[in-house]
């Protein structure tokens, strides 16, 4: 008998414990009320080349002194092109010695109300002469002045202008001569001080070679997260290049390619880079392979399409423009989402979102990133979310996981909606500028937001 006892024992022992242990897991949900009901949606990338803003082709437009404005029309057609960006070049050929006119500066202005009205942004420069025969630029002295006069410009529409270039010092503002000695370091760096001064802080600035960068600011390695998330003044300072894949130097761009190139891939981390392409000069005409693999490398967010028109006729002949149309700055797709369904009042809600950024470079301005809760009648609720959206870095996956707080959200069920606006307030609700994912079905032109075709029911 306590033989038997000794071997039923451990039995009875053991099925106890397997017992204890069910008890002590997370009941199933039906036994439980306050318990999450989750559901995943996953999604299928789409590869339809559309417009974003910030980012991509662009053309180029001058205009002389107290010149003509930009064609309405003309630029309402531009986003049926897939164009987002304009690049806007004013001349100050008759303001050399003198203060800008009401004229130039009214000029200015209308340009920017039409860029709002058609749902598009510029990237900026200013120069004072397009002609070689007459290269002059102006005094130092008049530069900040300009810059003075135009600073309310800038503050009033920094909602259209995605970057400036640095501009005003020699042929086309592209800073490789000067008559008035502007290329001296002491006065690159009164320019770059100026007009980090009288452009708003979330507007960034590029400059025309990575030499002049890092003299200016004296730093010679190429920014860090630390750094290039940062309100430091570096960090608002990106590269352009108007000679780009033209040379073995670019036309004097680099010193060391190889060194250059390397340190503006780190930075276009944090700072745009773009410009356009000119006549090859000892080197073949940039081909597809090429192309791709240089401006990935450096995280090309615009070109001009205007300017070297045949490598961008070669592109097209080789079958790559449409790619290089995609993936042209940044181009964030979901893969999938997990969302709890059913939740009370009192629950917090937990989301997770997983994207991945299939363009060339990241966002470079803030966004207001928000999950938008949609009733079958009545107002959306808009939860905005606590992310970066500038940290989803090209090539790379980036995911979202936050907890809501409910308690202020009316019981219902809504349809949920992911909203990537702009920054400034002006144009935050316009489709043109909020940011699609490049997912099949997810982007509603009218509101500019996602659909995540997840649903929530909120009980009390």
């Amino acid at each position: 008998m306590t033989n038997l006892y000794n071997r039923i024992l451990p039995t009875m022992l053991l099925l106890l414990s397997i017992l204890v242990g069910c008890k002590d897991k997370d009941p199933s949900p039906a036994s439980n009320p306050d318990t999450n009901i989750s559901n995943t949606v996953h999604y299928t990338q789409s590869m339809e080349s559309f417009p974003n803003p910030e980012r991509g082709f662009l053309h180029l437009t001058a205009a002389f002194s107290e010149g003509s404005p930009l064609a309405q029309s003309s630029l309402q057609s531009l986003r049926n092109d897939n164009i987002s960006l304009v690049w806007r070049l004013y001349y100050f050929e008759k303001f050399k010695q003198i203060d800008l006119s009401q004229a130039q500066l009214d000029l200015i202005q209308t340009d920017m109300d039409n860029l709002r009205s058609a749902g598009l942004k510029c990237v900026l420069r200013f120069a004072y002469t397009n002609n070689s025969d007459d290269g002059t630029d102006a005094p130092i002295e008049v530069v900040e002045r300009h810059l003075d006069q135009l600073q309310p410009l800038f503050e009033a529409n920094a909602d259209v202008i995605a970057f400036v270039n640095a501009g005003f010092v020699g042929l086309w503002g592209e800073w490789h001569s000067s008559t008035n000695n502007l290329t001296d370091l002491a006065n690159q760096k009164r320019i770059v001080t100026k007009l980090l001064e009288v452009i708003p802080s979330e507007i960034k600035i590029q400059l025309r070679t990575p030499r002049q960068k890092r003299d200016i600011f004296g730093e010679q390695t190429a920014m860090t997260d630390e750094v290039g998330y940062s309100d430091a003044d570096i960090a608002r300072v990106g590269h352009h290049n108007d000679c780009f894949m033209a040379s073995y130097d670019d036309y004097g761009t680099y010193d060391n390619p190889n060194t250059d190139k390397n340190y503006i891939s780190q930075e276009a981390f944090y700072v745009p880079t773009g410009g356009e392409t000119c006549p090859p000069s000892g080197v073949d005409a940039a081909d597809c392979e090429e192309a791709r693999e240089t401006m990935s490398l450096l995280k090309w967010s615009y070109l001009n399409l205007d300017w070297y028109k045949p490598i961008i006729d070669g592109w097209k002949s080789e079958g790559c423009f449409e790619e290089f149309e995609r993936e042209m700055g940044y181009r964030l797709a979901l893969d999938s989402t997990t969302i709890d369904t059913v939740v009370s009042k009192s629950t917090p809600l937990d989301i997770a979102l997983y994207l991945y950024n299939h363009g060339w470079a990241p966002i470079y301005n803030h966004k207001t990133v928000s999950l938008v809760l949609s009733p079958a009648s009545g107002d959306p609720v808009r939860m905005v979310l606590d992310v970066d959206i500038r940290k989803a870095r090209p090539g790379a996956s980036f995911n979202i996981a936050e907890t809501l707080d409910l308690s202020d959200v009316p019981t219902g069920k809504y349809a949920l909606h992911l909203h990537i606006a702009d920054q400034f307030e002006l144009i935050a609700e316009r489709p043109e500028y909020s940011v699609r994912l490049a997912n099949e079905n997810v982007w509603d032109s009218h509101t500019g937001w996602n659909d995540l075709f997840q649903t929530i029911e909120i009980t009390e």
